[in-house]
């Protein structure tokens, strides 16, 4: 059973009663692919569906600002439609977007250089060069101690503050989307969806998963059976590359971009069936 924390009202939603569900995989970077998956949206979306980004939408590929820049860009296009709401539009956080969010507070980390050593080998030093940082800088930052390290973070963050929306966007992020919760979790009568980026430990419920969201990606492909009350999970990256897959429990859907291959989209009902996958 889903039960967020009222202390933290923004790190799951519940995307209610959709029409049908649009679930775009990891971006990494490549706004040429994404122009491609939002071209098939538009022509598809209606009143009434739901749009969710599921993580990983920066880092890796080397055009983080235009793919920031297109998102938003593409938001303020569907909520221009007729019956469209600002909550038709969901973005998750993917392990990019947390570990910049952590590296805008690096000062605080026990051992910064080593803790900055590990973001850079997972694929942050794009979304660092996109504004205005480098590995060079930030290890004699930390080098410097914590009032050096607070004025280079603090230099980042006034840059990323500096592009029209992407605070907002950053700020938006969730944890987990799902639809069609039983008021039970009767696992013996699973419906609707659980969204997450890339993994989840099957033995935690869902509020307790930390960092197993972006991280998790093994107990995602362990799972056997349904969890906490939902028909299917989907997933939008596969830390181990496997390729798109669609289980009975749960669905990936990253076709490698950012690695070389294809950005992945697909549209859900409700119920949790896969009514059209495409990839770009």
């Amino acid at each position: 059973m889903v039960e967020p924390n009222p202390s933290e009202p923004q790190r799951f939603i519940d995307l209610g009663r959709p029409r049908r569900i649009w679930a775009i995989g990891a971006v990494h970077a490549d706004p040429d692919r994404l122009d491609a998956i939002h071209h098939a949206v538009a022509e598809r979306f209606r009143p009434g569906d739901r749009l969710i980004y599921l993580g990983n939408m920066i880092g890796r590929g080397e055009w983080v600002i235009e793919t920031l820049d297109r998102l938003i860009a593409f938001r303020s296009a569907l909520l221009a439609r007729p019956g469209m709401v600002a909550s038709d539009l969901v973005y998750l956080r993917g392990g990019q977007e947390e570990m910049w969010q952590k590296l805008m507070q690096l000062q605080f980390a026990p051992d910064p250089r080593q803790v900055l050593d590990w973001m850079l080998r997972q694929g942050v030093a794009t979304t660092l060069a996109a504004y205005g940082g480098s590995a060079e800088a930030g290890m004699a930052a930390a080098r410097g101690g914590t009032v050096s390290l607070g004025r280079w973070t603090q230099g980042l963050r006034q840059a990323m503050q500096s592009r029209p929306g992407h605070e907002a966007l950053f700020n938006s992020l969730r944890r987990a989307a799902y639809t069609g919760v039983t008021a039970s979790g009767d696992p013996a009568a699973p419906q609707g969806l659980l969204f997450v980026s890339a993994g989840i430990d099957p033995a935690r419920p869902l509020t307790h998963q930390g960092d197993a969201f972006w991280w998790g990606g093994a107990g995602f492909t362990r799972l056997d059976h349904h969890y906490g009350g939902f028909r299917r999970l989907v997933r939008g990256y596969d830390p181990a590359h496997q390729g798109v897959a669609a289980g009975d429990l749960a669905v990936t859907l990253d076709g490698g971009c950012g690695f070389g291959g294809t950005l992945v989209c697909g549209c859900f009902d409700t119920g949790g069936e896969i009514l059209e996958m495409f990839q770009a």
